[in-house]
């Protein structure tokens, strides 16, 4: 795939000294030391004793030592979608070394309300936690490196003033233009776009070979009209606005218990066709954030739609880059006529007669998607639901922290995808076997939905996502139980 290659001049490696914590531990030592300092504040968090901290400048065979090395520790600190598999910011290849862990300098400013987020944390509470499961500790010796020459400084200055003190910075032009060196993205990397390559295309500059679909339909996805959803408030531009309630009409189930569920093939061909989308077509899905995104391209590929992507990160990704947005409605060319008989992929979307009798096979495992309260029966997650409990058989797989629309432990700070490494790391821990058929659910299948797309980034393909999840299942009468299992 031909791609947009930033040009950034690379600067010169950088020391960092800074007032600092504890005594660095007995590590293997970068062999440069550079020439410049800067100098900040302690921090609460570091050691009473303050000493200059400094930055030496790492080697190709410093990153190499260090990744054979258990108490060294190989940081990227370049944006998401680079460490993923795009060529962006001037690197010869995508990807990233492969060992190497993602710790992205836009992390450190990236837009981020530190009030009104569903998990009630402070950044810093998260960069926190970041470091604990990263084992980003004061004995490390930490490796950072970049591609412009400013973005491992910053990853550097923020570990000295966490007490981290033998910290050194990489660039790793030298190793992506060395072809002998191993690279590492992620199988279907491309599913996930980059704010700045979804810019050049709203923009008229399509690669070449971005895709062999007709045409290229960006979609902004987000719950209610034009106006209560925000969509003019600001949305990417060329954007058709997708209300969610297109694709899952609200309804009165019955007793007056209200029910958002996935509406019939025959109108979900339809809402495609309304907004202008046919089989042949290329979508990109937008909107604030990759929720309501990932439900609608999961739909989409379900139909058969050739081609489907999501922005990563959302709008939090093409704010922070700086891009402007749009503010007037844009309508769709309605077609009549989708091209294929669909679904074209029935098995990416699991009914619950069907769920029911995947749970009787050994090599099925249905992930639960929600937070602990609701998977143990503490919550039903939703002011509109009230039975509590999950689907016996089925395996807890987290979502987020605090709220039904939480996707914490999914995201990085900039709501894009969190790690592959770090995701296959969690899943083990829960005994999730990626050899399985893995079926994804969550309360009504959005939360469901990313994680089924994240599951294809990393190059899973025997998955699918059950889509009524817990509130259909448990409307209509189904067993189901409550507890610890590990209490059990």
């Amino acid at each position: 795939m031909k791609r947009k290659i930033l040009s950034l001049l690379l600067c010169a490696a950088m020391v960092t000294t800074i007032l600092g914590g504890c005594a660095a531990g007995n590590q293997t030592t970068p062999s440069e030391e550079s020439t410049n300092t800067t100098q900040s504040a302690q921090t609460e968090d570091s050691a009473p004793e303050s000493e200059e901290v400094t930055v030496k400048t790492a080697t190709t065979d410093d990153v190499k030592a260090a990744l054979e090395d258990e108490n060294s520790i190989v940081l990227d600190a370049r944006i998401s979608d680079t460490y993923n598999g795009w060529q962006i910011d001037g690197a010869a290849r995508g990807g990233h070394i492969k060992g190497a862990e993602s710790f992205s300098a836009d992390w450190l400013t990236c837009d981020y309300d530190e009030e009104g987020n569903l998990e009630g944390e402070s950044r810093e509470e998260v960069l926190n936690g970041y470091l604990e499961n990263k084992k980003l500790t004061e004995d490390k010796n930490i490796i950072i490196y970049d591609t412009n020459g400013t973005d491992a400084a910053a990853v550097a200055d923020y570990l000295i003033s966490k007490g981290i003190k033998n910290v050194s910075t990489y660039d790793a032009n030298e190793w992506i233009n060395d072809d002998t060196l191993e690279m590492e993205s992620y199988p279907n990397y491309d599913l996930l776009l980059p704010a700045s390559l979804v810019h050049e295309i709203v923009n008229g500059n399509v690669p070449e070979d971005f895709t062999d679909a007709e045409r290229i339909v960006v979609v902004d996805v987000r719950w209610g009209d034009n106006e209560a959803s925000g969509y003019l408030d600001g949305h990417v531009p060329t954007s058709v606005h997708i209300n969610t309630d297109s694709f899952e009409p609200p309804k009165v189930y019955v007793d007056g218990i209200e029910e958002w569920r996935l509406a019939d093939d025959e109108t979900l061909v339809q809402l495609l066709l309304d907004n202008g989308i046919t089989a042949n077509d290329c979508v990109i899905a937008t909107g604030p954030e990759p929720l309501a995104a990932s439900r609608f391209a999961v739909i989409c590929q379900y139909l058969g739609v050739k081609d489907v992507r999501v922005m990563n990160g959302g709008l939090t990704t093409w704010n922070y880059a700086g891009y402007d947005l749009e503010t007037q409605a844009n309508e769709p060319q309605k077609e009549t006529d989708f091209g294929i008989s669909a679904p074209a992929n029935p098995d990416l979307i699991d009914t619950i007669d069907e769920v029911k009798q995947l749970l009787t096979q050994d090599n099925f495992t249905l992930v639960d998607n929600r937070t602990w309260e609701e998977f143990i029966g503490e919550s039903t997650g939703y002011s509109y639901h009230s039975i509590a409990g999950r689907i016996e058989g089925a395996v807890f797989g987290y979502a987020g922290k605090n709220n039904s629309s939480s996707m914490s432990y999914y995201r990085n700070l900039d709501k894009t995808m969190r790690s592959a490494d770090e995701i296959l790391a969690m899943w083990d821990e829960c005994g999730i076997d990626t050899n399985n058929h893995l079926s994804f659910m969550c309360g009504s299948g959005w939360r469901a939905a990313e994680v089924l797309w994240d599951a294809q980034v990393m190059g899973l393909t025997d998955v699918s996502l059950y889509s009524d999840g817990w509130i259909a299942w448990s409307n209509e009468g189904n067993p189901y139980i409550t507890g610890d299992p590990a209490q059990k």
